[in-house]
């Protein structure tokens, strides 16, 4: 028994079949429920989003045995006939393989007569922008004047390549490339009416690589089952599409985060036994980086397929936010560069030493790019002063008892998500080599062991001996360097805007045009 591709099987037959494109099918439904339908379609778009797809059942509305309606019966003679492709008012012409002026003569030498079967004489011309110039010649004079009984649907992937007297004498509707979450709904639908085993991780891979075309993707569904015999896992779909696999993407940002030059390049060697595709490796980390700095600026965020989002919050809680979009830009621009390296293994290597070598500080001059250290288990440090677009060098170690927490952390040669966790820190006090501090449960996600770690380190530097860093989650009446640096903003605030209400011209204004400050535009100097 033949087999049927899936793409050709699962071909909507019904404009409530189609995903996606809504805005043609309400323009569509409505000029038919209206009797109000224009002779001339045309359809653009890329491959695979439902150009031909459509016109066919528009072909089939319009000659339904019912009557012309939007919602085609699909069991009389004629719905049956199209969509066996055998109707003979529906004439279907590939552009490609006739763009000669004697082909569209030809075809259109029938015009002037008489649907035989159907209320409508249809012409669908696919890629119609392969014609040539005296093939549109030829076509407008007809597109300009048709006979009542006749209908043209066009489609292309390229209307730029069509003559503007065409595209006036058109109704035309772009269609849009379907997104990732359309196109893997569409696969679960099917998998499960075929009674086939998946895993979601494995179609949001399909998903992604059918780049918006319902077509490719399942086409590639089914080289997939074929592949993995009958079954859609991601492992067989990273191996069929040849992608990293993502566990190890996600222990190269887990070791970014740390800091850790030795192991971040130990394991970026150890990817070379895989033969992987570099461009892929950074593509993936950007994605994963995309998907980090969405779970930092929305809390609830709950991931997608491809990332969890216990994985999600534990990177969020790793990196700091400004070294997240500091990292994705490092990245991109080294998936750019990757065809000027000398090799693609080195300049992949290149740009994980660029996101290990720099990050974003601020100071009192602006924020700008500092230099950190790279050796193993490394803290970066970079002067307070930085001025935008500056690259500050790392300052020599200040040594000194423990005294006050915000004086001991002002001290202490830390950044980034390290540093976050100290400011919300208040000191309880030193017990021998251990010192304990206490964290606000609403900041626990900053509390992971690579960042107690940093703590550690740093603290063990300052006071030149070796100390353990003890956090526990509690409310504290002592006043955190975060909350007093909060609270001097907002005094530092509450001044500016007493300075404006004071102000004489303000008043001024107030009295005698009854005009109100918007305090929420009032900035401190």
């Amino acid at each position: 028994m033949s087999y049927t591709a899936l793409a050709r099987k699962w071909r909507p037959k019904r404009f409530d079949e189609l995903t996606g494109q809504e805005h043609v099918l309400q323009a569509l439904s409505n000029a038919l429920a209206t009797q109000r339908v224009h002779h001339a379609f045309l359809f653009t778009g890329t491959r695979g989003v439902g150009k031909t797809t459509i016109a066919r059942i528009l072909a089939k509305c319009l000659n339904c045995d019912t009557g012309m309606t939007p919602t085609p019966c699909g069991t009389c003679a004629t719905c049956r006939e199209i969509d066996e492709g055998r109707f003979v008012d529906l004439i279907e012409v590939d552009a490609a393989s006739r763009t000669k002026v004697e082909d569209t003569r030809e075809l259109l030498e029938n015009v002037q007569y008489a649907p035989t079967r159907g209320r409508y004489k249809v012409y669908l011309i696919d890629e119609v922008h392969m014609l040539s110039n005296n093939s549109f010649n030829a076509l407008l004079k007809t597109l300009e004047e048709p006979p009542p009984h006749v209908k043209f649907l066009l489609a292309t992937t390229d209307p730029q390549k069509l003559p503007v007297t065409v595209l006036s004498r058109c109704l035309q509707f772009n269609l849009k490339r379907l997104p990732v979450s359309l196109i893997a709904h569409r696969m679960k639908f099917i998998l499960d009416a075929e009674n086939l085993g998946y895993e979601t991780s494995g179609i949001r891979l399909l998903a992604e690589a059918a780049d918006g075309s319902m077509r490719d993707g399942l086409s590639l569904l089914d080289q997939l089952l074929a592949f993995g015999g009958g079954r859609a896992t991601e492992e067989a779909a990273r191996a069929m599409l040849a992608t990293v696999d993502r566990k190890q993407v996600e222990q190269l940002l887990k070791l970014i985060g740390s800091g850790d030059a030795k192991a971040v390049l130990s394991f970026a060697r150890s990817l070379e036994e895989w033969a992987p595709d570099y461009a892929d490796m950074l593509d993936e980390i950007a994605s994963l980086l995309v998907q980090v700095a969405m779970k930092q600026a929305l809390p609830a965020y709950e991931g997608d397929e491809l990332h969890p989002e216990n994985l999600l919050a534990e990177l969020a809680a790793a990196i700091a936010p400004e070294d997240v979009q500091l990292h994705y830009q490092t990245v991109i621009l080294g998936r750019r560069d990757l065809a000027w390296a000398p090799d693609p293994r080195s300049g992949f290597e290149m740009t994980l030493l660029r996101i290990l070598a720099f990050r974003p500080v601020s100071g009192e001059g602006g924020r700008g790019v500092a230099a950190a250290g790279v050796g193993s288990g490394a803290t970066r440090a970079a002067t307070r002063s930085a001025t935008p677009g500056s690259v500050a060098t790392a300052q020599p170690t200040v040594r000194g008892e423990l005294g006050s927490w915000p004086e001991t952390l002002s001290a202490l040669e830390l950044g980034g998500a390290a540093r976050q966790l100290a400011a919300h820190c208040a000191l309880l006090g030193r017990e021998g080599a251990v010192v304990r501090l206490v964290l606000d449960p609403a900041q626990s996600l900053l509390k992971t062991s690579a960042l107690v770690d940093k703590l550690s380190q740093a603290l063990a530097k300052h006071l030149g001996e070796s100390v353990k860093v003890e956090i526990e989650l509690a409310q504290s009446t002592v006043e955190t360097p975060a909350s007093a640096e909060q609270r001097e903003v907002e005094a530092t605030l509450s001044s500016a805007r007493r300075s404006i209400d004071e102000d004489p011209t303000v008043r001024g204004f107030k009295e005698r045009f009854g005009a109100t400050v918007k305090t929420d535009s009032v900035k401190p100097n």
